[in-house]
């Protein structure tokens, strides 16, 4: 099967930021896509100014396409910060305030999945005090996404590209997962299993989707090494991905990679144009 029976969408955040914000959607429609997703786009705003948010809005119905994933506030990203969720403070009160700006905007576009970065440790405060105030907040940001119909994602990143972030396994998200379903009784919380991270972790990935596609709610991908777009590196993307649906997960599959020294649109050779849009 290869790429042919997946469901791609394409991150604004990381592709096409050649271009403003406003012109993405429209450069993603161009390229063949269907469906987009995006980091919380105002870094410095958990709360933007209502013309912002209808700016973008427009601009993603205007180019016709989907807009499938949402990251919730999660501070400087790109940047130093890996959320804001579990960081005591000011921080964690930018991130309750963001709750329901973001899942109005995705209600607004029909978006059904949040993505809540849980945050970098903190010197000085005990972890465990992190996770307890992760845990309050994910609760908030769970039951926000259940009024829209929205599954709220918890992602692995990467030990040594975001060493201060404590969860960087499959096993260690999950747990958080089980651990907000637990706490709210919703059972919409889910594993976003980005299988670049994952294997930057040296995690068994075929083993990882075995155990954890039955509560995985998105998947992405990019290429290892250098983070590249598919065939660019050593990972059997194809075949993990064939597993995964072997395994059951049909949703969305995030196309979140560098394009390099090139254009965004011209990193996509590896899938063909007919096999863009989602189906």
């Amino acid at each position: 099967m290869g790429f042919a029976e997946q469901r791609f969408n394409v991150n604004l955040s990381i592709l096409f930021t050649e271009l403003p914000l406003l012109e993405r959607p429209a450069a993603a429609a161009a390229a063949g896509f269907s469906a987009v997703e995006l980091w919380w786009p105002w870094v410095d705003s958990p709360t933007p100014e209502r013309s912002e948010l209808a700016a973008l809005k427009r601009a993603i119905e205007d180019a016709g396409v989907r807009l499938t994933g949402l990251n919730l506030y999660a501070g400087q990203l790109p940047g130093p910060d890996r959320g804001a969720l579990s960081v005591p403070g000011a921080e964690s009160e930018r991130f309750r305030a963001n709750i329901d700006v973001a899942a109005g905007f995705a209600r607004s576009l029909g978006c059904t999945a949040l993505n809540a970065l849980y945050g970098n440790r903190v010197d000085g405060v005990d972890p465990a005090e992190q996770d307890a105030l992760a845990l309050e907040n994910l609760t908030l940001a769970a039951r926000a996404a259940d009024r829209i119909g929205a599954v709220l994602l918890i992602e692995a990143l990467n030990e040594p590209e975001s060493p201060r972030y404590p969860l960087v396994s499959a096993p260690a998200a999950v747990e958080v997962v089980d651990r907000v379903n637990e706490a709210t009784g919703l059972g919409n919380a889910r594993f976003l299993m980005d299988l670049y991270h994952l294997s930057m972790n040296g995690e068994d990935l075929p083993s990882v989707i075995e155990r954890y596609a039955s509560k995985t709610g998105h998947v992405q991908i990019a290429d290892n090494p250098g983070r590249g777009a598919p065939g660019t590196g050593t990972l059997p993307l194809a075949d993990l991905l064939d597993r995964l649906r072997k395994a059951g997960y049909d949703g969305w599959v995030g196309l979140e990679y560098k394009a390099g020294d090139r254009p965004s649109g011209d990193a996509f050779g590896w899938l063909p144009v007919e096999q863009r849009a989602a189906r």
